[in-house]
């Protein structure tokens, strides 16, 4: 909103006005180094292939790749890409992270799921561009692995997940049932749990560290990454952009979806 170009205010008066230091308008972020962006990749890789590796054996891997690299990097760049083993860590049943998250007991065990718009489920993946990454969230139907929306950002807030549960509203012209996710501080947080209730939605999350709990929408991020993102080395967000629509049209029609969700 500041505008330097402003001939009647300073952009000292401007920052006063929209109560913002200068330090905050002139700050420009630093992006990860070369090298880390280079061993987020591999990261990514590696954890797609195997991933039952933590912070330990993802660093021992790296190292017989010749990165000289220390566990604690490698456990930033993982929190960084909101990766994690499957194999549960230690206190995975220790609850909530303050007032402003909530985490609901996971309701699709030994439930039977027969027909589409049951129950949806959500997640998010990190995809790498040339020179830096971003993150990528889907809507999908649990019961006929349909997309039925999907976002894109830079960076991991809950606003980018609202989006997508509302765009995917729109295109079943329903809602689902029961809307199940992780345990993410963006599905915890207030403003997204808020946006199910208003819809009257049961919410269900899954088991902290329960990799089988979403199994069906980490099958579509392995798919999403081997079949289009490894093979094509987005050079930037656009082309990002042109590439996961036509995977997800490619995938809704003619990949892993085998019943379309009913859209009336």
């Amino acid at each position: 909103m500041v505008d330097p170009g402003c001939d009647e205010l300073s952009i000292r008066r401007q920052c006063e006005l929209l109560g913002i230091s200068r330090h905050a308008f002139y700050y420009q972020p630093r992006g990860e180094s070369a090298l880390n962006l280079e061993l987020m990749r591999r990261i990514d890789k590696i954890h797609l292939s195997h991933p039952f590796m933590g912070t330990r054996m993802m660093t021992d891997r790296l190292r017989l790749l010749d990165y000289m690299v220390n566990r604690k990097r490698i456990s930033r760049l993982m929190r960084l890409m909101g990766i994690e083993s499957l194999a549960p860590g230690p206190h995975t049943s220790r609850p909530g992270r303050g007032r402003e998250h909530t985490i609901f007991p996971y309701l699709l065990r030994s439930r039977a799921i027969s027909g589409p718009n049951q129950v949806w489920c959500t997640d998010i993946t990190y995809v790498p561009v040339s020179e830096g990454f971003m993150y990528l969230v889907a809507v999908m139907d649990w019961w006929s692995r349909y997309v039925l929306s999907w976002r894109i950002s830079n960076t991991m807030e809950a606003d980018f997940c609202i989006e997508a549960l509302h765009a995917a509203v729109d295109h079943a012209q329903c809602v689902p049932l029961i809307f199940n996710n992780d345990q993410g501080s963006q599905f915890t947080s207030k403003p997204f749990t808020s946006a199910l209730r208003t819809l009257g939605v049961a919410i269900s999350m899954d088991g902290r560290g329960r990799y089988l709990d979403n199994i069906f929408i980490e099958r579509l991020w392995r798919s999403y990454k081997t079949e289009e993102v490894y093979l094509h080395d987005y050079e930037d967000v656009a082309q990002l952009y042109r590439g996961t629509g036509h995977w997800f049209d490619f995938y809704n029609t003619q990949g892993m979806a085998h019943n379309l969700v009913k859209t009336s």
